[in-house]
């Protein structure tokens, strides 16, 4: 099999309210036969008590009973299926302002974006935010799926015409692979199958273009990082002296031999082994659970971060982030909150919050210093101890924190780092 092909990819959908996303999401399902017997038969049963003349496909992401009740998407709705080439999670998020926490929630570790426009309405400013969203959250694969095309007698002009509108728009962002198909969510054109009803239209159909998406190179394979989620000592028979440290490579690939430094310590060593519960490996990558052991007897403990000798991340108090406010309470000027960053937790305060982003707008705010649900700023944190970072930019993972509320212990906001 294809090593592409094989992979995982997670892709978020995201739109204005109506325009589709769930039912689109349920003909993906419904067509490429990825639905069990007993959903199937849930959800024709309460498509007939409806009163629809089909199967209501929206309803096979819709799962909360509001939702079902207004018809609208209103949490992350979560969507496993598999086709003989490759693996899929869905994350199905709100189209509503208020529920931009949900979008960046559902798109923070997607490999792509589908975004819904209404053919009838063409690029709107829920458009341009969720664009602007999947562009903070370095999503590197944008699908526009101009749905409803049944509605405008499948137009090629009209279909041309909202893609040189969101080029316009993307020109602006950092969206580096685009890809544009008109469908019909309801009928199943360009979904799974071809569509009869628009012979103008040369490129694949949406399943197909998920199926063959290159996303091998999204992974950061320079920069090894390793942060230390717990440290292994079996102490039985055959592992006396066994000491090694466990984790997920977070980007670049570890071997035997290498010249490695534990930070913050800066202790020198080279690997020893790579094991795993299938024996020892050759290389690790990301993004790979394994144990490391060292040829050096050092002190190593959860939250530290192995990398290679000559290519270290930033250690630093002070980091500046775009941040996502995500609790309902507003943000407590130079209140104390943890902040979790890979397996490291310490304590932090928001030293400043620089300027607000309106994301229908893209405008900055300098003047409304206020955090509240659903904001979106940059902003400086201080930290009790350094940590080990680079730029969100460059490393999704390393590049990533979040913020507790001691208090309450709820995650308040969600950040991308930002270094010079």
């Amino acid at each position: 099999m294809n090593l592409e092909n094989s992979q995982l990819l997670r892709f978020t959908t995201a739109g204005s309210v109506d325009d589709g996303k769930s039912t689109l999401i349920g003909r993906l399902l419904y067509d490429s036969k990825s639905i069990f017997e007993d959903q199937l038969d849930a959800v024709e049963k309460t498509s007939i008590r409806k009163g629809h003349a089909g199967v209501d496909l929206a309803l096979f992401t819709d799962g909360l009973r509001d939702e079902r009740e207004q018809g609208i998407t209103i949490d992350v709705a979560y969507r496993y299926f598999t086709t003989p080439k490759r693996k899929f999670i869905i994350a199905d998020t709100p189209g509503h302002i208020q529920y931009t926490r949900n979008m960046v929630t559902g798109a923070s570790t997607a490999n792509a974006a589908i975004i819904l426009i209404d053919a009838r309405n063409g690029v709107i400013e829920q458009t341009k935010r969720h664009s602007f969203i999947a562009s903070l959250l370095q999503i590197s694969h944008i699908v526009v799926c101009v749905n409803k095309m049944d509605l405008v007698e499948y137009k090629e002009d009209v279909f041309n015409e909202i893609v040189a509108e969101y080029e316009n728009i993307s020109s602006k962002m950092l969206i580096k692979d685009v890809h544009y198909i008109p469908i019909s969510a309801l009928d199943g054109d360009n979904v799974v199958n071809r569509s009869k009803n628009m012979d103008w239209y040369a490129g694949a159909p949406l399943l197909h273009t998920l199926e063959t998406m290159h996303i091998s190179s999204d992974i950061n394979k320079v920069d090894a990082r390793f942060p230390v989620q717990t440290v292994l000592r079996p102490q039985r028979e055959g592992f006396i002296d066994y000491r090694g440290y466990a984790g997920r490579v977070a980007s670049g690939i570890f071997r035997p031999n290498d010249e490695v430094l534990v930070l913050p310590s800066g202790f020198a060593s080279r690997i020893k082994s790579i094991d795993t519960e299938d024996g020892s490996l050759d290389e690790a990558f990301a993004p790979m659970s394994v144990s490391i052991t060292l040829e050096d007897d050092i002190d190593v403990s959860r939250g530290d971060m192995i990398v290679r000798a000559k290519n270290r991340p930033e250690c630093s108090q002070d980091i500046e982030v775009m941040l996502c406010w995500l609790n309902d309470s507003p943000a407590k000027p130079r209140a104390k909150y943890s902040i979790m960053h890979t397996s490291n937790e310490q304590k932090a305060i928001i030293k400043e919050v620089i300027y607000k982003v309106d994301v229908n707008t893209f405008d900055r705010d300098t003047a409304d210093k206020e955090l509240n649900m659903n904001d979106i700023c940059r902003a400086k944190i201080r930290t009790t101890k350094p940590l080990m970072i680079d730029s969100y930019r460059d490393n999704r993972i390393t590049g990533s924190i979040i913020l507790i509320d001691d208090s309450t212990n709820e995650t308040v906001a969600a950040g991308m780092i930002i270094t010079q």
